[in-house]
């Protein structure tokens, strides 16, 4: 539904449209600012099950991740611990994921986010809307660290002239 709406949203905004422009891959900004991996993650859900024996959690239910000025939400997350149970490896989210950072929004069937690396990779279905702008691909890679993000896998946005005032 949110997906129809943004679309909707921006394909109305458009009017005059300049070109659609298509891609095998493109980089693109994310996020106000760098993300600094090593802020603590602060993890919400309505229910918790957690395994000693393979060392994960697994959040269910409205799951909502903060970690700094990101923001990442979806049904089901599942937490992997470092070997030695010192911090967080990784966070697998499925079911369809939305990750915030700044004015930047970005929607995927899964995310798997390294902590240690402060990459993101978005797979399945992926839209990203910036502003007044909106690009899908299949997949998109986000480097927090750097604020930047890698989409790929037949990259679609459509291209707006400059309003005359």
């Amino acid at each position: 539904m949110f997906r129809a709406f943004i679309v909707g949203v921006f394909i109305a905004m458009v009017g005059g449209l300049a070109g659609v422009a298509s891609a095998q891959g493109t980089q693109v900004a994310f996020g106000n600012v760098s993300q600094d991996s090593s802020l603590p993650v602060e993890v919400t859900a309505d229910s918790l099950d957690v395994d000693q024996n393979d060392g994960t959690a697994i959040f269910s239910g409205n799951v909502l991740i903060g970690q700094g000025e990101m923001r990442l939400s979806a049904p089901r997350v599942t937490v992997v611990y470092l070997k030695d149970n010192s911090g967080i490896d990784r966070l697998q989210a499925t079911g369809g994921v939305t990750l915030v950072s700044g004015e930047d929004a970005a929607e995927a069937s899964q995310a798997d986010y390294n902590v240690q690396t402060g990459m993101i990779d978005m797979q399945g279905d992926v839209l990203l809307v910036q502003g007044r702008s909106a690009l899908t691909a299949e997949k998109m890679i986000v480097d927090t660290k750097a604020g930047t993000a890698r989409m790929s896998g037949r990259v679609k946005t459509v291209l707006q002239p400059e309003s005359a005032n």
